[in-house]
C-alpha cells in the first residue's frame, strides 16, 4: 500500500468534498470530475457500466465493469482485485498526468495504471466495445490510448480484445480466472498465448499446463471449429503475437470467460430467454488433458481404450498401459538410422502435437517442408502450417510428439518419421515377396499368405465361418496363429473378376493408407485360387445397419453423420490426397464397413480407375457399378470422373439420413425414385419429411437438412454442377452458406429395374447379399 503526504490528502479530500457528482449518462471522466462511489460511467451505446460493487462481503468494494442492462450483473473486468477498498468511501480519479488511480477517504493507493506518457489534458473514457480507455483530449486520433483495460484483461474476452503480448513493449494479455465467485482476485487457472515454438493457445494451472487448445491452423485454433457467427484473426509478427475475434453480428453479445474451475467458456446472450448461453467450452473431454496418452500417443474418446500409440511405436510401459495408465507413452519399435529407408506415415484429422518445439516457416511448400525435414536426422515429424488453399507453410517438430488427439472436424494432417519396417519370415506363414501378376506388366511389394495359413485360419473355409457370398465368390472371417482376425475375400473360378481386377484391387490397396479405408493385409495366389486378405470388420457393412428394421435403431444421428463424415473424408484422400487417383466407381452403402468403434471403411476397389495428375475424365465401353448409385452421364455414356463417385456419395447421404433404399423406393403419391423424392420434399420446403424416425430424438434438425442440401447438390443432374469431394467435407464441417440444389439425375426415373448392370459386378466384403 501506498501513502501520500498531508497535502495530496487534502488535495483527494477536497475532490471528494467539492468536486461534482458524476452524471450516470458520462461515459468520461476528466482530472477534476473523479467517479465516486455511488455513481457510475455509461458507455455512448448504453452497453457497458463501469462502477464500484460488492459481492458476498459488504465491506470489500472494487471497481468493476458489467453489462448495463444483463440481470444478474455480469462482470467482465475488475480493476482491483487483489486490494478491495474496505467501505463505500473510494473513488477513481485520473490525475493531471494521466493516471487512474483508486483510492480511498484516507489517501491510500489501492491501484494505479501507473500511465508512463504524461497528456496534456488527459480523459478517461468508457467505451462502447467494453475498453475503458485513456487518451489526450487534444489528441486528433481518437485510437492513441496511453492506457486501456483491454490491455490488462481479467477472467473475460470481449470482441476486439487482444490475448497474446506485444513484443516491442513487453505487454502480454492473459486471462486469469478469479479465486471463486465470490472473490476476484487472481485465481489458479490461466488462459494465455505460448510464444516457445509456434504459438499455441494454452491453458495453466500455476506453472502446470492443464490443456492445449492447439497451434494456429489459419481458420482458428486447433480446439475452436470455424462457424458462421464468429470471425477470428491471430497475428504473429516482429512485433506482436496475439489472437482476438469479432461476433459478425453486431447487435448479439457474446464473451469468453475463464470460470473458477477452469473451464474456457464461450458465452451468448439470449435476450428472448434472458440468459447466458453456454456456445462452447474447454476442455470437453480427457482427451483434452495435455499429454494425457504421453509421448507418442494418440487419444480418442470414441474408441474403448482412449490412448494408442502412433503406428511403429508400442508402449513404454505395457504394464502400466494394461492398467489403463497411458501417461508414459509410446516408444519406437525401432529406431531411425537416418537413411533413405525412413519413411513419413500420414495422420489425418488430428490435433497437431506441441509446437513448443518445433521450427516453421511460412514461405515453404509442404514438398519443400518434407524434404528438410527428410534431411535432418533430428526431424521427426512435419505439417503444413496453414490448411488454406490446399495447405501452406511448413512446422517441424525435433522434440518428443506430446498430446496428439483424434479430432476429425477440425484436425490437420501430420507426418511422422518411422524406420521402413523389414519383413521377414514369420512362424504364422506368410513371407515378404513381389507378387507377379503372370502378365510382367508390373510388380507389387506385397505380404503372400501361404494357402495351409488361410486355411487354418478359416477351419478349412468352413461354413460356419462365411460372413458373405457375392458375384465374385466368398467372404470368411479368419484367425491367425497370435490371434489377429482377418476378413478372407475368396474369389471364385467362375466369378467375373479375372486376374485384371484382382490385379487393381491388390495393386490399389497396397499403395493407399487412410483410416477411412479398409486395410489389405496381404493376398493368396495358389494355382487357380486367388483371395485378399483384408482387416477384420466386426460391425460388418453398413447395410446390415441401415435397412435393418431392428439394428437401425443403433445408429443415432451424431453416429450417422460421423460416418457420412468419414466417408467424404476417405473419398477426398482418393480423389486428391493419395499418390495415386483413383475413381471408385462403385460406391454404395454394403460397400462401406464399420469398425468396432463405428468407423467407416470404403472396400471393393475392383472396378476402380487409376486418374493420372491432369486427367480430368475417363471412358468405358463396359460400364460397370449398381443401379440406384450410377450417375447419369456414366450409366447413359460411359463417362467417369471423379464427379462419378460424388453422385454416389449425394446418393448414400440420403440412405444414411432416411434408412430407404435409392432403389425400389416407392411411395404412394409417386414412382419417383428416393433421390427424386428428397428433391421434391425440399422444393416444397418439407425435407424433414424424409428422415428416418429412429432419429428423432438424437437428431438436430439443422444439421440434417444441410447434409439433405449437400446430398442433393452431389447428386445433380450435371457433373460440373457437383462440388467435389474437398468442398464436402468443408460444408460439413462448417456453417458456409450453402447454394441451392438443381433437379438431380434420374429425376424423371420410372419402376427402375431391379439388376445391377454387368451383375452388379462387385462384391461386398463381409455381407451376404
Amino acid at each position: 500500500m501506498v501513502c501520500f503526504g498531508f497535502p495530496t490528502f487534502l488535495f483527494y479530500l477536497n475532490l471528494l468534498l467539492i468536486s461534482p457528482r458524476i452524471s450516470s449518462a458520462l461515459d468520461t471522466i476528466s482530472p477534476n470530475q473523479p467517479l465516486r462511489d455511488g455513481d457510475t460511467l455509461v458507455s455512448a451505446g448504453q452497453t457497458y457500466e463501469l462502477g464500484f460493487f460488492s459481492l458476498a462481503d459488504p465491506n470489500r468494494r472494487y471497481l468493476g465493469l458489467w453489462y448495463k442492462d444483463i440481470s444478474p450483473r455480469t462482470f467482465v473486468w475488475v480493476a482491483n482485485r487483489e486490494n478491495p477498498l474496505s467501505n463505500n468511501l473510494g473513488s477513481l480519479n485520473i490525475t493531471h498526468q494521466g493516471s487512474l488511480v483508486i483510492a480511498n477517504i484516507r489517501n491510500d493507493i489501492l491501484w494505479s495504471t501507473n500511465t508512463p506518457t504524461v497528456a496534456k489534458e488527459p480523459i478517461a473514457k468508457l467505451l462502447d466495445s467494453g475498453n475503458l480507455v485513456v487518451r489526450d483530449a487534444n489528441d486528433s486520433n481518437k485510437e492513441n490510448f496511453l492506457w486501456q483495460s483491454f490491455d490488462h484483461p481479467a477472467d473475460t474476452l470481449l470482441p476486439g480484445m487482444k490475448l497474446g503480448g506485444s513484443l516491442g513493449t513487453g505487454t502480454n494479455r492473459v486471462l486469469s480466472s478469479w479465486k471463486s465467485k465470490e472473490d476476484p482476485a487472481v485465481g489458479e487457472f490461466h488462459l494465455q498465448i505460448d510464444f516457445r515454438g509456434y504459438p499455441q493457445l494454452i491453458l495453466n494451472k500455476e506453472s502446470w499446463i492443464l490443456m492445449r487448445a492447439g497451434s494456429w491452423n489459419g481458420l482458428t485454433f486447433a480446439g475452436d471449429r470455424p462457424n458462421s457467427l464468429f470471425q477470428y484473426e491471430f497475428v504473429i509478427n516482429l512485433t506482436e503475437i496475439y489472437y482476438k475475434y469479432e461476433i459478425r453480428n453486431r447487435s448479439m453479445i457474446s464473451r469468453v470467460t475463464l470460470n473458477p474451475s477452469g473451464i474456457a467458456q464461450r458465452l451468448l446472450w439470449d435476450d428472448a430467454r434472458r440468459e447466458w448461453m453456454l456456445f462452447s467450452y474447454s476442455p470437453v473431454d480427457q482427451c483434452e488433458n495435455y499429454a494425457f496418452c504421453g509421448a507418442y500417443g494418440i487419444c480418442n474418446t470414441t474408441n474403448s481404450d482412449v490412448c494408442s500409440c502412433l503406428e511403429g511405436f508400442e508402449p513404454k510401459s505395457p504394464r502400466d498401459w494394461a492398467l489403463r495408465d497411458w501417461s508414459a507413452g509410446c516408444v519406437p519399435r525401432k529406431t531411425t538410422d537416418c537413411n533413405n529407408d525412413d519413411i513419413f506415415i500420414k495422420y489425418e484429422r488430428i490435433k497437431l502435437p506441441d509446437t513448443s518445439s518445433s521450427w516453421f516457416d511460412r514461405s515453404l511448400s509442404l514438398a519443400e517442408c518434407e524434404g528438410l525435414c527428410a534431411k535432418n536426422c533430428s526431424c521427426l515429424a512435419y505439417a503444413n502450417l496453414d490448411i488454406r488453399n490446399n495447405g501452406s507453410g511448413c512446422l517441424r517438430w525435433f522434440r518428443d510428439l506430446l498430446d496428439i488427439k483424434e479430432s476429425y472436424a477440425d484436425g490437420q494432417d501430420l507426418y511422422v518419421r518411422l524406420a521402413a519396417p523389414k519383413l521377414g519370415k514369420s512362424n504364422i506363414g506368410y513371407r515378404e515377396n513381389k507378387v507377379n501378376f503372370r502378365d510382367n506388366e508390373e510388380e507389387t511389394d506385397l505380404l503372400l499368405f501361404k494357402l495351409c495359413t488361410i486355411s487354418e485360419a478359416t477351419n478349412n473355409f468352413s461354413s460356419i465361418n462365411k460372413l458373405g457370398e457375392g458375384g465374385f465368390g466368398t467372404v470368411y472371417k479368419g484367425t491367425l496363429m497370435e490371434g489377429q482376425e482377418i476378413a478372407v475375400k475368396r474369389l471364385s473360378e467362375s466369378s467375373g473378376q479375372g486376374m485384371k481386377e484382382f490385379k487393381t484391387e491388390v495393386t490399389l490397396l497396397a499403395k493407399l493408407q487412410h483410416r477411412n479405408l479398409v486395410k489389405l493385409l496381404g493376398c493368396c495366389i495358389h494355382e487357380d485360387e486367388k483371395m485378399l486378405i483384408y482387416e477384420y470388420m466386426p460391425n460388418r457393412s453398413l447395410d446390415s445397419f441401415i435397412f435393418d428394421q431392428t439394428r437401425r435403431k443403433l445408429l443415432d444421428w451424431p453416429t450417422r453423420i460421423h460416418i457420412i463424415d468419414g466417408i467424404a473424408r476417405g473419398l477426398v484422400y482418393l480423389h486428391q490426397d493419395s499418390r495415386l487417383r483413383i475413381i471408385h466407381r462403385d460406391l454404395k452403402i454394403s460397400n462401406i464397413l464399420l469398425d468396432s468403434n463405428m468407423n467407416p471403411k470404403i472396400s471393393d476397389f475392383g472396378m476402380a480407375r487409376i486418374f493420372g495428375v491432369d486427367q480430368i475424365e475417363g471412358n468405358t465401353k463396359r460400364v460397370v457399378g449398381t443401379y440406384g448409385y450410377m450417375s447419369p452421364e456414366y450409366a447413359v455414356d460411359g463417362l467417369f470422373s471423379v464427379k462419378t463417385d460424388v453422385f454416389s456419395f449425394g446418393v448414400m447421404v440420403l440412405e444414411i439420413v432416411s434408412g430407404k433404399k435409392n432403389r425400389g423406393f416407392c411411395h404412394p403419391d409417386h414412382e419417383l425414385n428416393l433421390v427424386g423424392h428428397a428433391y421434391m420434399l425440399w422444393t416444397k420446403g418439407t425435407p424433414l419429411e424424409i428422415v428416418d424416425e429412429c432419429l428423432t430424438d438424437s437428431c438436430t434438425p439443422s444439421e440434417v437438412i444441410r447434409c439433405i442440401n449437400i446430398a442433393l447438390l452431389c447428386a445433380q443432374q450435371r457433373p460440373e454442377d457437383r462440388p467435389n469431394m474437398s468442398s464436402v467435407v468443408v460444408m460439413l464441417s462448417s456453417e458456409i452458406p450453402l447454394p441451392q440444389p438443381k433437379q438431380p439425375g434420374f429425376f424423371l426415373e420410372r419402376n427402375p429395374p431391379e439388376a445391377t448392370i454387368s451383375c452388379e459386378v462387385s462384391m461386398t466384403l463381409l455381407e451376404p447379399r
